[in-house]
């Protein structure tokens, strides 16, 4: 019994894998990252300088746009919002960030990764907070950094159906076109 699954289910892939000649390629689209990077909302993280500023920082509302800005990068959008205590005592902000990373195929994990994170805009409200704000900014890049590094902002899932698992099994690389991440598939 046990034969005859296993030869109907390799019968099966292998029809399924005839009739799909024509993929050669599998595309995350930016509205997929974007629901993706829905788990990273509220990260947070506790930086500061000791003894002078602790901030206590929460992300949010993260979307992407992919390759429209610069070719072969992502560029995210976030909110930050900072509690801060310094010397002058307890205060908050908000932090509108704009990030740029570039994304990485790991075949392991079949993950795509956003690596060298950087900020490259931050608009802070209340405005007053802007010179406070921008010393935490290097430690703010620095944790957003390792934390997309090691975090994933896209895992290839075969549970979201049969071309995404055959991309999973088939992935060469990635490419970045605007609006999207190419994946192409070995023959």
């Amino acid at each position: 019994m046990k034969k005859v699954v296993a030869s109907l289910l390799a019968l099966s892939f292998a029809l399924l894998l005839s009739g799909c000649n024509q993929l050669t390629q599998y595309t995350i689209t930016e509205q997929d990252v974007n629901k993706a990077l829905q788990k990273h909302n509220n990260w947070e993280k506790d930086i500061g300088v000791s003894g002078l500023v602790n901030a206590h920082i929460v992300l949010t509302d993260l979307t992407s746009q992919i390759g429209r800005e610069e070719p072969d990068r992502v560029t995210v959008s976030g909110k930050a919002t900072i509690n801060l205590t310094s010397l002058f005592g307890p205060q908050q902000a908000v932090m509108q960030l704009k990030l740029k990373a570039q994304p990485v195929f790991d075949q392991q994990q079949s993950a795509i990764f956003l690596h060298d994170m950087t900020i490259v805009d931050a608009q802070v409200q209340p405005e007053k907070m802007s010179g406070a704000l921008q010393a935490l900014t290097p430690y703010l890049e620095k944790s957003l950094k390792d934390y997309f590094n090691k975090k994933p902002a896209y895992v290839l899932s075969a549970d979201r159906g049969v071309k995404e698992a055959l991309a999973k099994k088939l992935v060469k690389g990635l490419e970045v076109k605007p609006g999207e991440l190419i994946i192409p598939l070995t023959d």
